[in-house]
């Protein structure tokens, strides 16, 4: 600092503050993003602006753990199940772009002059996405949930686990010092090893009981301070057993992600995580060095230009391969084309031992800085090059909502199940996330705020507990089951009416504990049926004595699938996360209950109408 005093130090906290609070609001409104600001404003208050810091690694040690923190949160998303259902995009789509992308960098390396092996570190390193800043980018469109969202996700995932072994990859291109022998790094492995088998025992038999126990102190302060001791624990350990701190947060958050107190661990960290984010952006932006780019401007721009330029045609050829559209693969591509974070830490390897030297660290270091601080400009890019995605005009977000009853959706469903409780006088908050709807709705008098149901601070903001009862009117089974899963943890006074998509959907929101669900397509098609027995001449009191015989016999099939877990002849594992309540008493296998008739009527797969468009 430049300025000392004696005590506490007020000044670089003023000033850190100072800076993220006068920049990112302006970069917003330009269009820019929050990143792009806290960037700009570390470069002026750093060594190589006005000079109010003058040792920013020292900071940047500590902003690493908003990085920490965020994986710890993607980790806590990332159910084992979940793992596994993306299976395809982290080790298929993820896999394919890192080998590809490193190729094609190495190539580039290579053609500029550089060893192989200096070329392979430089490009491997650049390929390694900025987790931290795409995020960040995704979370302020609200396109972190979406399915492109999420594959963009996968693919950051594996390039996060992929510091591991190119850091290996790294140990093992060095020169070998005569004193060092195999035994020592197999001694190496074996730790590493260790410390991942100790943070997943410890993540599943030990905490779980520890939260129930500071739970019942009911000491909110307690929970917080559990929370990051699990943070920073699980990354001190995977750190002393010679790995990331970024692996052992990941991996704790997915060890928690059955917890029960998943969806309070993610409350207690994301405020920390928020602002650590914030200084680690601050301290990259006065990590960048204007001397070096003063003396070596046109090796630094012409490597930004090239590892963006390729590692984008990569990304774009590797996502159009993998059957994504045009538009979804050059967001990719413009989104991803960076390097990232871990790539500081692989070329600080390299030069540890002697791969790089100060210059060449110095330039790729810039280089990536660089390009970090254009990826925020990409949606601005996107937006001259696709059509616009969403418009906030005119929209309100859910905030302070205190409704009796909370209306999650307001497509055709959701107009018609509020009409009975507007009608009633009934107090009612409305979210929804499609922005065209909600101005739809709004020139016919409805107040429809902009929210995720999905996510546990939505629901909060929006009422879910105060509310009485919440009715889920989406016509997304997974969403719908995300949303079942946090209310039933978070606010189990609220009654829950869930709108089921078809049969095996009710099978698993009656395993959930819903309180109602409706499968609509059903007893919309039952009066349908219903009403074309009548119009072909059948009298009204015989039309509605089939019909009864209809929905009876599809009851005692359904109870015997509840009870049974059988959907559609196959295996239908329903599993619980909360005590399972008793199923019902499967009726007695009858001849008419099992024949072909009774079969053809066992189950409406769901229409999967799509009701975006629909006006109220």
């Amino acid at each position: 600092m430049a300025v000392e005093s004696h005590g506490f130090d007020l000044i670089p906290t003023v000033a850190l503050l100072g800076a993220a609070v006068v920049a990112v609001p302006i970069f917003k409104r330009l269009g820019l993003g929050s990143v792009l600001g806290y960037l700009a404003a570390g470069l002026v208050i750093g060594p190589y602006g006005i000079g109010l810091f003058t040792d920013p690694a020292s900071i940047l040690h500590v902003a690493e753990l908003g990085v920490v923190m965020l994986l710890f949160v993607i980790g806590l998303e990332m159910k084992p199940s979940r793992l596994w259902n993306l299976r395809r995009e982290i080790f298929g789509l993820g896999v394919t772009q890192v080998l590809v992308c490193s190729a094609l960098l190495t190539g580039v390396g290579i053609l500029a002059g550089f060893p192989p092996a200096m070329a392979f570190v430089a490009g491997a390193g650049f390929v390694l996405t900025s987790t931290a800043v795409v995020l960040q980018v995704l979370e302020e469109r609200g396109e972190i949930n979406e399915p492109s969202g999420q594959k963009i996700v996968s693919i950051l995932l594996l390039e996060d686990l992929a510091i591991v072994p190119l850091l290996a990859v790294v140990a093992f291109l060095a020169p070998i010092p005569e004193e060092s022998h195999g035994g020592s790094r197999l001694i190496e492995i074996a730790i590493a090893i260790g410390a991942i088998a100790g943070v997943y025992l410890a993540g599943r038999f030990l905490l779980n009981p520890l939260f129930r126990v500071l739970a019942a102190a009911h000491a909110r302060e307690i929970m917080t301070a559990a929370a990051l001791l699990v943070v920073l624990g699980a990354a001190l350990v995977t750190q002393l057993g010679g790995l990331s701190m970024a692996m052992g947060a990941f991996l704790a958050g997915v060890v928690l992600s059955e917890s029960t107190f998943r969806h309070e661990l993610e409350a207690d960290v994301e405020p920390f995580r928020g602002l650590l984010l914030g200084l680690f952006f601050l301290s990259v932006g006065m990590s960048l060095n204007l001397s070096v780019i003063a003396t070596d401007w046109p090796t630094i721009l012409g490597a930004v230009a090239a590892f963006m330029a390729v590692k984008g045609a990569g990304i774009y050829f590797v996502a159009r391969v993998f059957r994504s559209d045009h538009p979804e693969a050059l967001r990719r591509a413009l989104l991803m084309a960076q390097g990232g974070e871990f790539a500081f830490v692989l070329y600080a390897a390299a030069a540890a031992v002697g791969l790089f030297d100060v210059t060449i660290n110095a330039v790729l270091n810039a280089a990536v800085i660089i390009s970090m601080a254009l990826t925020p400009i990409a949606p601005v890019a996107s937006r001259w090059l696709l059509p616009q995605r969403e418009n906030f005009d005119g929209v309100d977000k859910a905030h302070d909502l205190n409704g009796k009853a909370l209306v999650i959706g307001f497509g055709r469903f959701g107009q018609v199940a509020c009409q009975a409780l507007l009608a009633r006088g009934i107090d009612v908050s409305i979210i929804d996330n499609d922005t065209d709807m909600i101005r739809a709705a709004a020139r016919f008098g409805f107040k429809i705020y902009y929210g995720d149901g999905t996510r546990l601070d939505v629901l909060r903001t929006a009422g879910a507990g105060s509310a009485e009862a919440v009715l889920v009117c989406i016509d997304k089974a997974e969403q719908a089951d995300r949303i079942v899963e946090i209310v039933k943890a978070e606010f189990p006074l609220a009654k829950v009416l869930v709108r089921s998509f078809d049969r095996g959907h009710s099978i698993r929101l009656l395993g959930a504990g819903v309180d109602y669900q409706i499968r609509e397509t059903f007893e919309s098609a039952m009066r349908f049926g219903e009403a074309a027995l009548v119009e072909i001449g059948i009298p009204e009191d015989e039309a509605a004595e089939i019909i009864a015989g209809v929905r009876k016999r599809d009851e005692e099939r359904f109870a015997i699938q509840m009870a049974e877990g059988i959907y559609a002849g196959r295996d239908l594992m329903v599993k619980q996360r909360e005590p399972t309540p008793t199923p019902l008493s499967p009726p007695r296998r009858t001849a008419q209950a099992l024949t072909p008739e009774t079969a053809a009527v066992a189950e409406e797969p769901g229409d999967g109408e799509q009701e975006r468009n629909q006006r109220p």
